[in-house]
């Protein structure tokens, strides 16, 4: 035909759009409490959404994450305000138990 065709989501699924189920994401991690001392600089939301970059994006390792924080694309496909390096995410070890991430995961993933 000569011409490149973009491929629209119905409007009653947009709430399946990338960035819909990002958002739907992040809010959830919004609602996981902080138990850090109050002096972090990285908001704990933005670290968790920094791991979820690095398994979303299949990312072999932490360091595979360097290029695209500095160039600076995770930062508004995953909304976040800081991006942590590796050394930052390997020191934010965090003894949470995955039990807190279920009921979003299933909010993600239901849809």
């Amino acid at each position: 035909m000569g011409f490149a065709m973009g491929i629209v989501a119905p409007k009653e699924r947009k709430h399946l759009s990338a960035d819909a189920l990002l958002r739907l994401v992040r809010s959830g991690f919004d609602t996981i409490p902080d138990h850090r001392s109050p002096d972090t600089e990285i908001a704990f939301t933005d670290a968790l959404m920094s791991a979820f970059a690095l398994l979303s994006l299949t990312s072999p390792a932490l360091l595979a994450l360097d290029k695209p924080r500095a160039e600076g694309t995770l930062r508004p496909i995953y909304g976040m305000a800081c991006v942590p390096g590796d050394t930052r995410m390997r020191e934010r070890r965090d003894p949470r138990s995955p039990e807190a991430l279920r009921p979003l995961f299933k909010r993600v993933l239901r849809p």
